[in-house]
């Protein structure tokens, strides 16, 4: 296995304009798209113990789930590739090819076999005909749900509260990060942290209860959780100017590049949480720089240069 499994505790930085300022807050970011250039941020911390699981099994595939843009698929088929596992991605969308994005070009160069669904064969995820068929020739497969949101994942991101607060010196009032399936706000919870998620897409105050079916075997509590439902942009990777002003704004500011699916919205949502005086005066605000930037728009102004966290 050649899949790093130890990183180096990534940065916390401290944001400073004259906004933060001004409303007496303290807001720091926790550099996670710095681990790795291509398994960046959440992505990484979730699939690690995924991968240990899978090679103590003797598995020499695993299988995952993701769209044409998904980050988790793009993080997987590169772990794997360095892991020496091969890789299986189901993907949304029937009407799709390994063309129709960047993603999915990535993920076929990095050796993952591709299998393009309907997308109500999608939502039945194992039960599909097309995994079913999979299974039936290959039961040793070792399989990882959509975004890493299985008991693994949340294991990960159970690490970050603890690395904050050595970091830190104390415990933050608030850990922020932006929600897809929830588990990495599952894994901050169950790490003892309090928790502002931000759902990137439409409708996302069902992830409560998500996010409490996946912390079952931990003894967090829901209560921890502050779900901020109003910042999706109307959904699942759109976005209008007013976030790509507040993005434009933000990288020439901070000197730190983000993106228009997850961090972006999550920072929006901060920055105007902050702006309604949501926060007492005072208070310490960790964001979890998820990654991700693999899908920065093309359009966007050019970013500061990322390279890895070494």
């Amino acid at each position: 296995m050649t899949f790093n499994l130890i990183a180096p505790v990534t940065p916390l930085t401290t944001l400073n304009d004259v906004f933060l300022q001004q409303a007496n807050i303290k807001l720091l970011v926790k550099r996670d798209d710095l681990i790795h250039h291509e398994i960046s941020g959440n992505k990484w911390r979730k699939l690690k113990h995924n991968v240990v699981k899978a090679n103590n099994l003797c598995s020499r595939t695993i299988l995952t789930f993701g769209g044409a843009y998904s980050n988790h698929l793009f993080a997987t088929a590169s772990a794997c590739h360095q892991a020496g596992i091969s890789s299986i991605g189901i993907v949304r969308g029937d009407e799709l090819n390994i063309f129709s994005s960047s993603t999915l070009r990535h993920c076929h160069a990095k050796g993952m076999l591709l299998y393009f669904v309907s997308r109500n064969e999608y939502k039945q995820k194992l039960l599909g005909k097309t995994i079913q068929s999979i299974l039936s020739t290959n039961r040793s497969i070792f399989i990882i749900p959509e975004g890493g949101a299985n008991e693994e994942g949340l294991q990960g991101m159970a690490e970050v509260p603890s690395e904050i607060t050595s970091q830190l010196g104390f415990q933050p009032d608030f850990i922020c990060v932006a929600a897809g399936t929830g588990s990495s706000a599952a894994g901050l919870l169950s790490g003892g942290a309090n928790v502002i998620a931000f759902p990137v897409l439409k409708g996302g105050e069902f992830l409560r209860q998500d996010i409490q079916h996946m912390l079952q075997p931990w003894p967090a509590t829901i209560q921890n959780l502050n779900l901020q439902t109003g910042y999706h942009f109307g959904g699942y990777g759109k976005y209008n100017q007013q976030l790509l002003d507040f993005i434009i704004w933000f990288e020439e500011t901070h000197n730190i590049a983000i993106e228009q699916v997850y961090t972006g919205k999550m920072l929006y949502g901060i920055y105007d949480l902050i702006k309604k005086k949501y926060f007492q005066e005072g208070s310490t605000l960790v964001a979890m720089h998820t990654g991700g930037l693999q899908g920065r728009l093309n359009t966007l102004p050019n970013a500061p240069l990322q390279t890895d966290f070494k």
